[in-house]
């Protein structure tokens, strides 16, 4: 290998793929005399994640994730390792371990290693039918299956299970959704907004088993998983398991090298681990005690990151996310708490003939939280006076103005206002 001094990226994912392509703009090897090389545990490096679910679902082509050919590695002078993951790092020496053996020597390290599906403890043993939903080997491996009338389970209905469950329901499996909130996104939608778009997404043919845990999977003599039992006893059939309820920081790395964790690799506001010369990024990153697993917290990183490493002024300051997902046609954004809190006054609108539904959290005369399911223009301007903490009154026109962002339908409901 180039012996040249390297800034070394472990991680092929989306966040050392941006962070190559923020390094590249602002010409980090020629002011740096460094050279850049990106470690990748997995056989394909900067695919798109988020279009994992239209790919299951059979809405986009495989070409579709990538967003670099081979090519572009090469002529920018990146040296690219595809599926061997670093197993060691050995700080002392500024050297790196792979599973194949192979030494890669660091000037700087970058550590974004992402984060893995969190899998609920079930009784049993099923050796075959049971899997994540992650990578793009991931959904090869459920694509190989013939999922015409397979029953499924997904546990979870967050974002994760229910991309899963939606994208395996299009390509005709009878999926069987188990999750142990009250309604689905219970992190980011209120109660009545769970419960319109389990509606919707239950008009569709998806199932759900709500404020239940998976307690038991039985499987037939050769191990491939056949019912899963709930905790109140009833059994599910089920041929295949899908793993999709959160995630959990791919931290052992850092941690095993010496580096201070917590629930991630713990980073400064420039990304700098306890190492002055290692820095995470990303899902397997600890920042204030808060982890990321949404894209725009990390794409901010991203270029704090890159500035940093070219030499420049950054500090990463975390801002409240907007939740932006689209399932079968339905939209979705949200942002801020849903859990109640004292003070709260909440402002709903429902339209039955369109589905569109919008819901306002208001506490000590500011935005504390929002949801929009259908129509979700609205909230990029709900979010803008979310984040400035801009003062609102309930009746102010542009809250719910309907007339200038969207024409409601005959059938619309007035807004319903809850103290």
């Amino acid at each position: 290998m180039n012996e040249r001094p390297a800034l070394v990226i472990i991680g092929g994912g989306m966040a050392g793929q941006r962070l190559l392509e923020a390094l590249v703009a602002k010409g980090f090897q020629a002011r740096t005399g460094l050279r850049i090389v990106l470690i990748g545990a997995e056989p394909a490096v900067g695919y798109n994640r988020i279009l994992l679910s239209p790919l299951l679902a059979g809405e986009v082509e495989r070409d579709a994730l990538w967003g670099r050919p081979a090519e572009w590695y090469r002529a920018e002078g990146i040296e690219l390792h595809r599926g061997d993951p670093v197993v060691a790092i050995d700080r002392s020496r500024r050297r790196l371990t792979t599973a194949s053996g192979a030494g890669v020597n660091y000037h700087r390290l970058v550590i974004a290693t992402g984060s893995r599906t969190r899998r609920v403890r079930v009784l049993g043993d099923a050796r075959e039918g049971v899997s994540e939903f992650r990578t793009l080997g991931d959904v090869d491996a459920l694509l190989e299956d013939d999922l015409v009338d397979l029953p499924v389970c997904v546990v979870g209905a967050g974002l994760l299970g229910l991309e899963a469950a939606e994208g395996l329901r299009q390509r005709g499996a009878r999926v069987t959704v188990v999750h142990r909130g009250a309604w689905p996104m219970n992190r980011q939608l209120d109660a009545e907004g769970g419960r319109q778009l389990a509606a919707r997404l239950a008009s569709r043919g998806l199932a759900f088993e709500l404020e239940r845990t998976l307690a038991e999977m039985r499987a037939d003599r050769g191990g491939r998983l056949q019912a899963l039992k709930l905790d109140d006893g009833r059994w599910l059939e089920a041929q295949r398991l899908i793993h999709a309820a959160g995630i959990e920081a791919n931290f052992e790395l850092g941690r095993d090298a010496g580096l201070e964790c917590g629930q991630g690799i713990c980073v400064d506001d420039r990304l700098v681990s306890s190492d002055p010369l290692i820095h995470a990024l990303g899902e397997c990153c600890e920042h204030r005690g808060a982890t990321f697993g949404l894209v725009e917290p990390i794409w901010a990183q991203v270029e704090v990151l890159a500035a940093v490493l070219c030499g420049e002024p950054g500090c990463f300051e975390p801002l409240p996310s907007a939740t932006r997902l689209k399932i079968s046609g339905i939209a979705l954004y949200a942002f801020g708490d849903p859990c109640p809190c004292a003070g709260d006054r909440w402002l709903r609108y429902f339209d039955p003939g369109s589905g569109d539904y919008r819901a306002l959290c208001l506490n000590g005369g500011v935005i504390r939280a929002g949801n929009l399911i259908n129509d979700t223009r609205l909230g990029p301007a709900w979010y803008h006076h979310f984040l400035a903490r801009t003062p609102v009154e309930p009746g102010d026109d542009w809250l719910f103005d309907a007339a200038s962002i969207a024409r409601p339908s005959q059938h619309q409901d007035p807004i319903e206002e809850i103290a």
